[in-house]
């Protein structure tokens, strides 16, 4: 897929509502799936088509250790199909993060994956800065994706794309997704708690929102690891959801007339004056 390549996704309509679905993912892949199903279910319920669980969804331990390697699976192993039945179930779009194999048999991928409400894989973004900060080391376990095109799909009239957690802190890497189109970024996250870090993460899912006039929804885990405080972002930097301490789903309503009203007031993409090119 391409920078112009694009997955149409239209099942859901009219169903156009957005959902962070914050839960507190664990080791056992199947009691997380039954997570995200009960969490995108309640979604559903109160006008999603499409979800976003955290980064990590299908296996998480309080440490990196070589368990995380034995948990890794396949874009066509077990949780990627738990996610497309659930989609299908439901008629809605669902994004997730999974420990996906890596190259090397010392690591694992740290992957997102979008399926559509048919069960297929609609688009794939890997993590491109690993969370070496903060006293962690992801790289000793985790393979950092490559830099290569963003891949799109489309939901509701908008473009959407994704990123993870830690690249949040790279604001080149939300950019470009808004080059290659997307009105919409999807950040699944496990934001580790710590001095400063719920700060931290409301304000820099905030201002690339802001600095991109984009909407940006934002999952993260449930405490105790986790800061939780999941939400979505409007283009002028309004929070429209959120979500506190507890597992639960949260919903809004992008538009397309949001982020034309707010690009007629801030035209700041249009004034630019640089652009973003990989080291």
């Amino acid at each position: 897929m391409t920078e112009t390549d694009e997955t149409a996704v239209t099942a859901v309509a009219p169903r156009a509502g957005v959902a962070v679905a914050q839960f507190a993912p664990g080791a056992d892949r199947d009691e997380n799936l039954a997570g995200i199903r009960a969490l995108a279910a309640l979604a559903v319920e109160r006008g999603a088509g499409l979800v976003v669980a955290p980064e990590y969804s299908s296996y998480f331990a309080p440490e990196l250790g070589p368990d995380w390697i034995t948990a890794a699976e396949s874009l066509d192993g077990p949780f990627v199909a738990g996610l497309g039945a659930i989609a299908r179930d439901l008629g809605v779009v669902l994004v997730a993060g999974l420990v996906e194999q890596a190259s090397r048999s010392d690591r694992f991928r740290n992957t997102i994956v979008a399926v559509g409400p048919d069960g297929a894989v609609v688009a794939v973004s890997r993590k491109l800065h690993l969370y070496d900060a903060f006293g962690a080391r992801e790289s000793d376990w985790a393979e950092a994706g490559d830099v290569e095109p963003p891949q799109l799909f489309s939901f509701a009239g908008l473009r959407v794309g994704i990123q993870t957690c830690y690249d949040v802190r790279f604001p080149e890497v939300t950019r470009r997704l808004v080059d290659a189109g997307a009105d919409l970024v999807l950040i699944p996250a496990e934001w580790v708690r710590g001095p400063q870090k719920e700060r931290h993460w409301r304000t820099l899912v905030t201002a690339r929102a802001i600095e991109n006039t984009v909407y940006v929804a934002a999952a993260d885990h449930a405490p105790p690891i986790g800061v939780g405080c999941s939400l979505i972002v409007d283009p002028m930097g309004v929070t429209i959801a959120s979500i506190g301490e507890q597992t639960d789903a949260a919903v809004a309503f992008p538009t397309r007339a949001r982020i034309d009203d707010v690009r007629a007031v801030n035209p700041a993409l249009g004034l630019r004056r640089f652009g973003v090119a990989p080291l």
